[in-house]
């Protein structure tokens, strides 16, 4: 797959607790976006943030360590992550998501590995 190098980021800022029809908020977006075949996703985990309700997120403490902060970046041309946007503000009920514009230096899979 072949993305142009102007591209859009989608970024998403949800907390690990969130959940999309008992299943966990970061997995269900994951696997949408790899439904409605984007270029791909990662979930990066944070160590510590609060958001619009200044409530602290940290691993320090124990008992807020189970809904840490996590963002869900996507990088793909305008036309495919605004087709998946109306999918993405279905699920999602609080968070924070941007766009921003990319330019994309390299894509590529690795080579497959020499075979003997």
């Amino acid at each position: 797959m072949d993305i142009p190098h102007d591209s859009v980021l989608l970024r998403i800022f949800i907390g690990e607790s969130d959940k999309w029809h008992h299943q966990p908020l970061y997995e269900a977006i994951v696997l949408k976006a790899r439904e409605q075949h984007l270029a791909g996703a990662t979930v990066v985990r944070g160590a510590m943030g609060f958001g619009k309700s200044s409530r602290m997120h940290t691993s320090k403490i124990l008992r807020l360590s189970m809904d840490l902060p996590l963002v869900i970046e996507i990088v793909d041309t305008e036309e495919k992550i605004n087709a998946f946007l109306p999918s993405l503000d279905e699920m999602i009920g609080g968070g924070l998501v941007t766009l921003e514009k990319v330019r994309v230096l390299h894509y590529r899979g690795a080579p497959p590995p020499a075979t003997p």
